[in-house]
């Protein structure tokens, strides 16, 4: 069987439905939906010799006919050893995942790669998203290969090179004075009546499922055992859920063992909705005023799953922290002297997270540390 998708659960009230269907959120709650599988005798050793991209762990993935795939070389990215930093810092055990590696340059290549696939297999033949750059970028990629119709919201003092990208993939681009949220109202309140299929941040089920496929290569990368800790920088924050979702995949199997990452969801002071509900100890966020950051990725004064973003990073003993938008490009150089990446502002981000949660005794610079870098600086040219 190419996939074992058995149906769609909502996490937060548990509500079914099934996975030929075309539903977007959960009618009893409004929640994210999941797809669930019953993969339970899966040999992890199966996908080893299948080329590295996301669509190798199809098994575990929601596309059930295999020419419905859209992909452009998606996942296997680099899991490189950030040896030079460590010399310069006090971590022992330093690792970067670099998703700018990924088509399109970052890591939205895996979410929008299953989302449209998916799509087609469902019959859409138009989609539309909001955009703070990169998932307007790879929507507009896959769409284009898809040979769907794209149409892009992005908040106008986005840098112009995303809005070039989606132009040059043939997408239809809104510009919006606003921030993300503002733009997703415009897709939320045109979708219905323009045809369009809805791909916003977990607003749609199969975003997540390429996301995930990060935590995949991780645990197969470091020989079917998980890092100590991940720094993750977050915006709507689909990444680290969906590896949160691919580690309780992997013990259902047998893969790996009930040890979780301390999960670290990093954001800026300018726009740090996470962090601000996490020392609050809230459950949900609440929206960030006067949302500022030149790290687009990380400008999203309220994601839509904020509550399981919460509810991960407690559940693993991490934490939610930011960082100023100095520090941020003071650690871009650093990473770009000493391992030769050129990485997005969010790739930043987490190093100089990683940098003040150790000098604050709250992350072990002996422990196995993995940064993600989610994007190409190129794009903040």
């Amino acid at each position: 069987m190419f996939s074992t998708f058995v149906h769609l659960a909502c996490p937060r009230c548990g509500a079914q439905y099934e996975r030929d269907r075309r539903v977007n959120v959960c009618a009893a709650c409004g929640g994210a939906l999941f797809p669930r599988y019953h993969a339970r005798s899966l040999d992890r050793d199966a996908v080893a010799g299948r080329p590295r991209t996301i669509w190798r762990w199809h098994e575990l993935m929601p596309v059930e006919d295999p020419a419905n795939i859209v992909t452009l070389g998606e996942g296997g990215t680099p899991l490189l050893r950030a040896d030079r930093l460590e010399g310069r810092s006090v971590f022992r055990d330093l690792w970067i995942k670099d998703e700018a590696a990924n088509p399109t340059g970052s890591f939205k290549a895996r979410g929008l790669s299953a989302a449209v696939s998916k799509a087609k297999e469902l019959g859409h033949t138009k989609i539309a998203l909001p955009t703070a750059g990169n998932a307007g970028g790879a929507a507009a990629a896959y769409a284009a290969k898809a040979g769907m119709e794209c149409h892009v919201f992005m908040p106008a003092d986005t840098p112009p090179v995303f809005r070039i990208e989606c132009e040059r993939y043939g997408a239809h681009v809104t510009l919006v004075d606003g921030l993300i949220d503002d733009c997703g109202r415009l897709v939320a309140a045109s979708a219905a009546r323009e045809g369009w299929h809805d791909v916003s941040t977990l607003k749609e089920p199969f975003r997540v499922e390429g996301k995930k496929t990060m935590g995949y290569e991780l645990a197969e990368d470091f020989g079917w055992t998980l890092p100590d800790a991940i720094l993750y920088p977050t915006g709507g924050g689909t990444g680290l859920i969906g590896m949160w979702k691919a580690f309780d995949e992997m013990e259902e199997l047998g893969w790996i063992g009930g040890k979780r990452p301390r999960m670290f969801a990093i954001q800026v002071e300018g726009c740090a909705p996470i962090p601000k509900a996490f020392a609050e100890g809230k459950t949900v966020s609440e929206k960030f005023p006067n949302a500022h950051t030149y790290a687009s990725g990380l400008r999203v004064p309220k994601a839509f799953a904020d509550y399981l973003i919460l509810q991960y990073v407690r559940d693993s003993h991490g934490s939610a922290v930011t960082v100023t938008d100095d520090e941020m490009r003071r650690a871009c150089d650093e990473i770009g002297a000493a391992e030769g990446l050129f990485v997005a502002p969010e790739g930043g981000a987490v190093w100089a997270a990683a940098k003040n949660l150790a000098a604050a005794g709250a992350l072990d610079p002996g422990s196995r540390v993995v940064l993600f870098n989610t994007g190409s600086g190129f794009k903040y040219l």
